[in-house]
């Protein structure tokens, strides 16, 4: 059953999260803090997950998954930067003291995870879309 991943977890974690929408301005997306962990979590891990691959790859570390594309590479990468979880726990030992700060690297979380799950199911919708083509019967 589809209900419990795709809907019960997320709730729970989002519930978990401790995330309060009262007083949030646009401000408040534009903070440093709050740009930092999205970005962070949008640019900063797929970059090093593409890098660290294709560095393992071309040294001979590992292989290549068979049929595997770049474009298909990037989209796992990207999906990676959903880390709701431990980003939280990170965001809190960062900012042990101070609420505002605590709650700006809970927005960039929430809003970095959304972007890199969105980012990444375009990335591989594409990359299956264009693997359909590029592999059409030649009529």
């Amino acid at each position: 059953m589809l209900v419990v991943p795709f809907v019960i977890v997320p709730l729970f974690g989002f519930a978990n999260a401790g995330v309060s929408f009262e007083g949030v301005t646009a401000a408040t997306l534009v903070q440093p803090v709050t740009l930092g962990v999205g970005l962070g979590l949008i640019l900063g891990k797929p970059i090093g997950i593409m890098l660290v691959s294709i560095a393992a790859v071309r040294l001979g570390w590992a292989e290549s998954p068979a049929g595997a594309s770049p474009w298909q590479l990037a989209g796992t990468a990207q999906l990676c930067g959903i880390g709701f979880t431990m980003s939280l726990f990170i965001g809190l030992l960062a900012y042990p003291l101070d609420p505002v700060l605590q709650a700006e690297a809970k927005f960039g979380i929430l809003g970095g995870s959304l972007i890199a799950a969105i980012a990444g199911m375009i990335t591989l919708v594409a990359a299956g879309r264009r693997r359909e083509v590029l592999q059409a019967p030649k009529q």
